[in-house]
């Protein structure tokens, strides 16, 4: 039986994202009283109405194991099987670090929002780029992104309202609701700075007289588009021929190092490129 490596590494930064985030409920939210969104802050909510009985672990895994059915549905059992080992991790981790650290990593509680939200954030935002998810709100916010250009965290953004709005139920103190609120704007902002720097992708003019060697070698190595297109030199008043190339950022150093073997004195633009659709980078949605 083949070994399928791509998957096997896929599958473990799924794992550290997902440890990531538990670290930050078990160190920083939890043992603050702090409530965030999703799945894992309707867990804590539970948790602290329970008197602390029933651990955030247990409610993250059985609320998912219903949320997880409708995506496979609609988004294939590839994502599941992802997604299912990033809710089980996820279900062990938080059953387990809250009883290995019962109180917060920093004694100010607003501090343990910012820093939180953060890590939370990171951790999804690294789990969703593996094509997984820590399951709740993350769950619909990838059906909706399936199907049109919206971004994650706003839609997780929105969906956590209600949950984390509901802690007043449980604590009757606004305060709690403010620093969940600042718990979910950050945690939204760090998951789409994870994932649009994921898919950052950078857009290379290359000017060269070996510009089919380099062309060649781009296509064939690369597995990368190349269009050429004639240009004159102003001040040489000679026909030259321009390479554009549309590569992820971190191809780009590749592009050079290969650029550099062919032609040591050729001529290369280097731009960011806020989004690119197609063959080879995102799926162009209506």
């Amino acid at each position: 039986m083949k070994i399928n490596y791509s998957e096997i590494k896929s599958l473990v930064i799924i794992a550290i994202g997902m440890a990531i985030y538990c670290f930050s409920w078990a160190a920083f939210l939890i043992p603050s009283g702090i409530i965030g969104g999703g799945v894992s802050g309707i867990g804590a909510l539970i948790y602290f109405a329970s008197a602390k009985a029933i651990p955030v672990g247990y409610s993250y895994f059985i609320i998912n194991a219903f949320l997880i059915l409708i995506a496979l549905k609609i988004l294939g059992s590839k994502f599941g099987v992802k997604t299912v080992f990033a809710i089980i991790v996820g279900s062990v981790l938080l059953s387990v670090l809250p009883k290995l650290i019962p109180e917060p990593l920093v004694n100010e509680k607003f501090m343990a929002a910012i820093i939180g939200g953060a890590l939370a954030g990171v951790g999804v935002g690294i789990t969703i780029s593996q094509g997984g998810s820590s399951g709740g709100t993350d769950i619909i916010a990838m059906i909706i992104n399936k199907y049109k250009n919206i971004s994650p965290g706003r839609i997780i953004l929105y969906l956590d309202i209600f949950i984390i709005a509901s802690s007043y139920i449980v604590f009757k103190d606004v305060p709690t609701i403010v620093y969940g609120y600042v718990v979910m704007s950050i945690t939204a902002y760090a998951i789409d700075m994870v994932i649009s720097g994921s898919k950052q992708s950078a857009q290379l003019f290359i000017i060269s007289t070996e510009f089919e060697k380099i062309a060649n070698e781009i296509t064939g190595t690369m597995n990368r588009g190349v269009s050429v297109m004639d240009a004159t030199g102003w001040y040489s008043k000679e026909n030259k021929k321009i390479l554009m190339v549309v590569v992820r950022k971190h191809e780009a150093p590749s592009i050079f190092k290969l650029v550099k073997q062919i032609d040591g004195n050729a001529f290369i633009s280097m731009g960011s490129v806020m989004g690119v659709y197609g063959l080879g980078f995102e799926e162009i949605r209506g």
